[in-house]
């Protein structure tokens, strides 16, 4: 089933009063190209996550958001810089002996050693690391919120890839009408072309008083006939189409696979179009290469 290179998906989970949330988006891209932006402290985890995208994922350009919220105080650690604060109180007694203002107020210390960042020194979850159980406790609940942002985000890849299975399936049968009609059309344009030929011809020898060679024609009409021969490249058009036909059905990313597949029906198209001469088949080619293009463009969708 094809899948779409465009998706977004995102996942809550909630696990020992920690929550989770990740958010998939994803754009069309020649190849795989993941950036995952998580929380300083969750670095470890990153390659992690690019590991478990790259199973689901084969190509397209995705961004990876990670969010986390704690709700326990083991993920909280407050420390102390006690050398600092043993002189940032010594300041301030010399200050007090300098005015005469007596013993510093504890209630008045204590209030300006808080206030200093370098006293009181936040340790925001760096402890929920600390320890390999704590590392597998947080892994069990971002992983949780990834695998329920893959499941969404993969389902909108699948239900676009539907979409553009549809897409791609009606203008390849308009295309099969358009190449039936060709094949239809040459024998027919050949032989018009031949009797225009020979009508010229005839036309002309009345004019100069002489004899037509018969022999002479019917080379000229061999030659014609011989060059614009497309017989061999319908043949590779019926060939490449009868392939699309089978990759739709094909499980995996085969989005390139199938877009190098579209350059060569349209390189046949092309050859067919400079082989024809006849109006009709031209706007038959025409016709013809204009779906192919339309194809084509779902297909840069396709994983």
């Amino acid at each position: 089933m094809l899948k779409s290179m465009t998706g977004f998906g995102r996942g809550e989970y909630f696990c020992n009063d920690r929550k989770f949330k990740v958010e998939i988006k994803s754009v069309n891209h020649r190849f795989s190209d993941f950036t995952v932006k998580v929380p300083r402290f969750l670095n470890p985890f990153e390659d992690r996550i690019r590991h478990r995208l790259a199973k689901d994922i084969v190509r397209g350009k995705v961004d990876v958001w990670v969010n986390f919220e704690s709700f326990t105080s083991d993920d909280i650690t407050i420390q102390t810089n006690d050398v600092y604060a043993d002189s940032y109180m010594k300041a301030l007694q010399k200050l007090c002996d300098r005015y005469n203002l007596g013993e510093v107020p504890q209630s008045t210390a204590l209030e300006l050693l808080a206030r200093s960042p370098d006293i009181l020194i936040s340790d925001r979850y760096e402890s929920a690391l600390s320890t390999d159980n704590a590392r597998d406790e947080i892994w069990d609940g971002l992983s949780g919120a990834l695998e329920i942002a893959l499941d969404q985000y993969n389902k909108m890849r699948t239900t676009e890839g539907v979409a553009l299975s549809r897409d791609i399936e009606e203008n390849y049968n308009l295309a099969l009408e358009m190449v039936a009609q060709i094949r239809t059309r040459v024998p027919r344009a050949v032989e018009e072309h031949a009797q225009k030929l020979k009508d010229r011809i005839a036309d002309l020898t009345d004019k100069l008083g002489g004899k037509s060679d018969d022999s002479r024609i019917l080379t000229e009409i061999a030659v014609l006939a011989d060059k614009s021969d497309i017989n061999e490249e319908m043949t590779r058009l019926e060939s490449h189409f009868e392939q699309l036909n089978s990759m739709l059905t094909e499980k995996g990313a085969i989005g390139r696979k199938m877009d190098f597949l579209m350059q060569e029906l349209n390189r046949e198209a092309n050859t067919v179009g400079s082989k024809s001469s006849d109006m009709s088949l031209t706007k038959s080619v025409v016709e013809l290469k204009s779906l192919i293009e339309k194809i084509r463009e779902q297909i840069q969708n396709i994983e």
